[in-house]
């Protein structure tokens, strides 16, 4: 690859690799304190996305799934309450502040949140690129031995057999999570992960494909609102939901349990043993993981009832079972479903097999490469963080990696979710300035020099 170095003399304070809601929040962030510090006093940022536009899981933008997080805890408001990058600023400009206000909700439909994270978007477009996929983060040392710098290697847009790399103090990562597929599943056109759920129906009904039968793997809201969904949907298609539990388990969103996701719980956590922090995820799972919301739990079964009443039964449950073994056939898939408390199998032939499986961390050495071995771990080998977000790494490295969004074990369930997103840009922002007056403090240069030596 032929690779180009962008303004060589330069170096960002912070290169963004990946542009989803933490990174977008951190952006802002980084906008406002601009617009308001004194020239040498600015972040110099950059983010690079690999995506051609913003999106966040657009595969599960249900025309009417509604948020799960009070819109106030947007990009902004939790850190800066008069901040004009909040969800009801978005609102006011769109013309439907009094509208939303009339509709007494804080939860609004996914789709308009979307729409409100492109518009902020949109306004700091000017520190993002596009389709600039991050290829390799290369250390970089000083002649004095300290990996002073990270060189950020990215592919160019529009032209991806060509890279351009930037020079950074630091890196923030937030690439989000990867699906979760159980082994040995390969996706096809009758195999699906849910965060293919929109497009893949959208396909379907514009060829005009007939489907008979769907079954969906999965107990938590995303296979909930799968199953809505695809029977809505395939109106003359039996949906199927296939989980180890008994039934759908009603998500804990009670004011107590709630806490859980404050910013002040984030420090109990980050400051407990491994034992307690362990336990509080286990008495709090129920907040998040693998649990639906009870208002579409009602919803399901009174379908399921009037459908039975009916005669006409197009959604069922395989309950207490799990699936043993796929079949891919010419015009159709056999899922072997296993009820588990006799062991009776069953073959079900079926068109479209989705798993609602969910997520996982992206593993961060094939991200970051060489850079990922400067990275200290704990006795189960999880990557040590601080309570800013900022990795512990090797004595002779000063350069910095923030991440964020995979670091539930050291800062608790808020970790993938939006509810401390806002916060979390404004302590990383901190963290940022005070590593660079530290820095500036210690003499270290702010520009690259002939010192340089190559590559770590």
């Amino acid at each position: 690859m032929n690779a180009l170095h962008d303004e060589p003399d330069a170096i960002h304070d912070v290169i963004g690799v990946g542009f989803g809601p933490s990174n977008l929040a951190l952006a802002i962030a980084v906008e406002e304190h601009n617009s308001r510090a004194a020239p040498e006093d600015r972040i110099r940022a950059r983010f690079l996305e690999r995506q051609p536009s913003f999106g966040w899981h657009r595969g599960m933008l249900i025309d009417d799934a509604t948020m799960q997080v009070s819109f106030l805890k947007d990009l902004v408001t939790m850190r800066n309450p008069t901040s004009d990058f909040s969800f009801l600023c978005f609102l006011r400009e769109r013309g439907r502040l009094v509208d939303f206000l009339n509709a007494k909700t804080l939860f609004p439909l996914r789709i308009e949140f979307h729409e409100y994270f492109e518009w902020a978007a949109a306004r700091i477009a000017h520190q993002v690129d596009y389709g600039a996929e991050v290829v390799s983060v290369e250390p970089v040392l000083a002649e004095d031995g300290e990996v002073r710098w990270f060189d950020v290697v990215s592919r160019v847009p529009g032209a991806p057999e060509r890279t351009v790399v930037r020079r950074a103090r630091n890196i923030s990562v937030a690439v989000g999570l990867e699906p979760h597929l159980p082994p040995g599943t390969e996706l096809s056109d009758r195999i699906w992960h849910n965060s293919q759920l929109v497009p893949r129906v959208r396909e379907l009904n514009e060829s005009g494909t007939s489907v008979g039968r769907i079954l969906v793997l999965g107990a938590g809201q995303s296979a909930a609102e799968a199953v809505d969904y695809l029977h809505r949907s395939f109106p003359e298609a039996e949906v199927c939901a296939v989980f180890a539990k008994y039934g759908y388990t009603p998500a804990d969103d009670s004011p107590f349990a709630n806490r859980i996701f404050d910013p002040e719980a984030v420090d109990v956590y980050f400051q407990s043993t491994p034992e307690v922090k362990q336990s509080l995820v286990d008495y709090h799972r129920s907040t998040n993981y693998s649990v639906v919301d009870m208002d579409l739990i009602e919803s399901l079964y009174a379908t399921m009832y009037r459908e039975k009443v009916q005669g006409n039964e197009r959604l069922r449950l395989r309950n207490v079972s799990r699936i043993r073994d796929v079949r891919t056939l010419d015009d159709r898939l056999d899922v072997t479903v296993e009820f588990l408390p006799t062991g009776e199998r069953e073959v079900l032939s079926s068109d479209l097999l989705v798993h609602a499986t969910g997520y996982r961390p992206r593993d961060l050495e094939t991200l970051l490469g060489r850079a990922a071995k400067l990275c200290l771990r704990d006795d189960d080998d999880a990557v040590r963080v601080g309570r800013d977000h900022r990795v512990e790494v090797a004595a002779e490295v000063t350069a910095g990696i923030y991440l964020q969004g995979a670091t539930e074990h050291t800062h608790g369930l808020t970790s993938t979710l939006l509810s401390t997103t806002a916060v979390r840009s404004g302590e990383i922002l901190d963290s940022l300035l005070a590593h660079r007056a530290s820095d500036a403090a210690a003499g270290i240069s702010a520009s690259v020099s002939s010192s340089v030596n190559s590559s770590a």
